[in-house]
């Protein structure tokens, strides 16, 4: 492992796709900030992190409180210069148009797009006096198009995308990388494969062919070779989908 003395935040480190981000940079060397709803889940890869030699802090947050954010993004830097950040929160929900609740509604928007907005600001602030870094968020299909049941989730990332557009036309010149990597395709996790067994039964599940679902591991890489990616090459937004993917 090259040690590197930077920091990469990760906000929204869930079991799956969350925790592969983490791995993946702590693999590189870097110093991770790992933060979550419930800061006690994030005991298993604390500990799978530092058994491979790395150095993490698992915190608990709520990206929807400003102040939580400034304080968890400072105690990053302060640890060593912020250099990654990386807002990876989802809360996709489906619900029909009319059943779908002012919470609900306001909920999703703030944890999808708010709190995206929160997190790149106050990276950024931490980042522009060294002039350099990266922001990267993650989205999804439903960033690009709206579909049925997905007014509140669809809404929210389309929010988020402009965030991360404005953000990089503002950045960019002054060497801060932003960038909006769509990810459209089912992720292989709990979630994911529980909706398929509620469509259509075990047998659904079953008989899904290989390449059908992405791992995280490969949006981890993903987000590795954005951040490998030189200053007079760099991407704002990449889609990313298994070969098996109908698009």
């Amino acid at each position: 492992m090259r040690v590197r003395n930077y920091t990469a935040a990760v906000i929204g480190a869930g079991d799956y796709i969350g925790a592969a981000i983490a791995k993946k940079f702590a693999a590189e060397g870097f110093t991770i900030f790992a933060g979550r709803r419930d800061g006690d889940k994030l005991a298993s890869l604390v500990q799978e992190i530092e058994f491979g030699g790395g150095r993490v802090f698992g915190r608990s947050l709520d990206a929807r409180k400003e102040d939580q954010i400034v304080t968890f993004l400072k105690d990053a830097e302060r640890e060593a210069p912020l250099e990654v950040c990386i807002f990876n929160i989802g809360a996709n929900v489906n619900f029909p148009l009319v059943e779908t609740t002012e919470r609900v509604f306001r909920k999703v928007w703030e944890m999808a797009c708010y709190a995206g907005f929160l997190a790149g600001r106050e990276a950024a602030r931490l980042m522009l006096p060294r002039g350099r870094g990266c922001i990267f968020f993650t989205g999804a299909t439903a960033s690009l198009r709206g579909g049925a049941g997905y007014a509140a989730f669809a809404s929210a990332k389309f929010g988020l995308r402009a965030v991360a557009q404005s953000a990089a036309r503002e950045l960019g010149p002054k060497n801060i990388h932003v960038a909006h990597l769509v990810i459209d395709a089912g992720v292989d996790t709990a979630w994911v494969r529980d909706r398929i067994r509620e469509r259509g039964g075990e047998a659904a599940l079953e008989s899904l062919p290989p390449g059908r679902l992405m791992r995280p591991e490969a949006v981890a890489d993903a987000y590795w070779q954005l951040y490998l990616q030189p200053s007079d090459a760099w991407t704002f937004e990449q889609e990313i989908r298994p070969f098996a993917e109908k698009w």
